[in-house]
């Protein structure tokens, strides 16, 4: 098993592939702790939801990581993947908005095992500064900057409703953040070299109705997608055109 040692391999990762790094990350640790060491193409395939073909061509954007008649070391492989995509650090993350939605952010469990770190949880809202959500004092919006100074965040999580969401991306890029996550449901203005992710929960329901309506009417749907899949993002362009 080899890492990747040419220029050719080191090229950019297309962005479908990086949205499935995730899912193989994901599958690739379940297996870890079921005991695995060693799985096929297929069986690793068939835990992530793709087929084989798919995943042998986004691992080798990665390099050369299996062995011909014996597969992929799975921890070798899981780990090789969460260094690509940067999870083996610990990354600092501010939520801002810490109403229903914030709360259930700051609860997730996966934050930590998946290398991001909760640093703060701000809300403009007063009557939510004496709160205390998952061991972390709610703190007021105005302390971002600072919050970034001291923890050298990259990362801002936006959990606020639409009206206040522009503003919020607008603070978080002015004091250095360069990653957004957003779950306000709106679109985000940002300058160039800052990404934005968006979660929109009533897209994917939409998505689901939509599958769901074509069953109804007797018509043949094929399995259904998601982020990173071509169908799956071409209907979430239509939907937010």
């Amino acid at each position: 098993m080899t890492a990747r040692t040419s220029p050719e391999a080191s090229r950019d990762i297309p962005e479908a592939t990086v949205a499935r790094l995730p899912v193989y990350l994901r599958a690739l640790t379940s297996l870890v702790e079921a005991g695995t060491r060693t799985c096929s193409s297929e069986e690793l395939a068939g835990a992530a939801g793709v087929n084989s073909a798919k995943l042998r061509k986004d691992l080798s954007y990665l390099g050369s990581y299996g062995t011909r008649g014996v597969g992929y070391d799975v921890d070798y492989l899981r780990y090789q993947i969460a260094r690509e995509i940067g999870v083996e650090q610990d990354w600092p993350v501010v939520i801002v908005g810490i109403g229903n939605l914030g709360h259930a952010l700051a609860n997730f469990s996966g934050f930590r095992s998946r290398g991001f770190r909760v640093v703060a949880l701000l809300d403009a809202d007063p009557s939510r500064h004496d709160e205390v959500v998952a061991g972390i004092d709610v703190r007021p919006f105005a302390d971002l900057e600072a919050i970034v100074r001291e923890h050298g965040v990259a990362i801002g999580v936006i959990a606020t409703p639409a009206v206040a969401a522009q503003d919020v991306a607008d603070r978080m890029v002015g004091c250095g953040i360069t990653s957004i996550l957003n779950f306000a449901p709106t679109v985000l203005s940002v300058p160039t070299g800052v990404d934005v992710r968006k979660v929109d929960l009533s897209i994917e329901l939409q998505i689901l109705a939509y599958h769901e309506q074509r069953k109804a009417q007797g018509e043949a749907t094929p399995a259904t997608t998601g982020p990173g899949d071509p169908a799956h993002d071409e209907l979430v362009r239509e939907e937010t055109a």
